[in-house]
């Protein structure tokens, strides 16, 4: 809704596909219902096959730039994630985790995104709560697209 859209209103769902490798049933289920959705970079061979087109783009599917964590991190800043990681009673589990040897001379923007993927609820809890701290201007690329697409749509399906 900060953006002004209303896809519910709109008759669009977005639906957790809950891995790329289920694109093929997903799109079996849905079919000619799908709008399109989000694929991380490491996946686009998985979507291309499944589609069959190198151009997922045409059938809506929009590439993260590693994937819609990295995203979102790239787009709101280090600190601003810690902050909302504080605010979520996380900041001291993230903590841990950087102590950890394999995390301690990795990026900040690799701690976060490790640290989201940790557990299976933090990727959609976390989804969540970065978006909804986005300015609209702020909104990455791939999100926008898939957004104004699912916008566009009549009674569709986002993946």
């Amino acid at each position: 809704m900060r953006r002004g859209l209303d896809l519910a209103a709109a008759g669009v769902a977005i639906v957790a596909m809950g891995g790329a490798t289920n694109i093929r049933v997903f799109l079996r289920e849905y079919g000619q219902a799908v709008v399109g959705g989000l694929c991380d970079a490491a996946e686009v061979d998985v979507f291309q096959r499944a589609l069959g087109t190198r151009d997922i783009e045409a059938f809506g599917f929009f590439v993260c730039d590693v994937d819609l964590e990295d995203e979102l991190i790239r787009a709101l800043g280090t600190a601003r994630v810690e902050q909302i990681i504080a605010a979520a009673g996380e900041l001291a589990s993230l903590r841990t985790l950087q102590k950890q040897p394999a995390q301690r001379y990795r990026t900040l923007e690799h701690q976060l995104r490790r640290f989201m993927g940790v557990r299976s609820t933090r990727k959609f809890r976390y989804a969540r709560l970065l978006v909804a701290a986005l300015e609209p201007d702020e909104v990455p690329r791939p999100l926008l697209r898939v957004l104004d697409r699912a916008a566009q749509s009549d009674g569709a399906q986002t993946a």
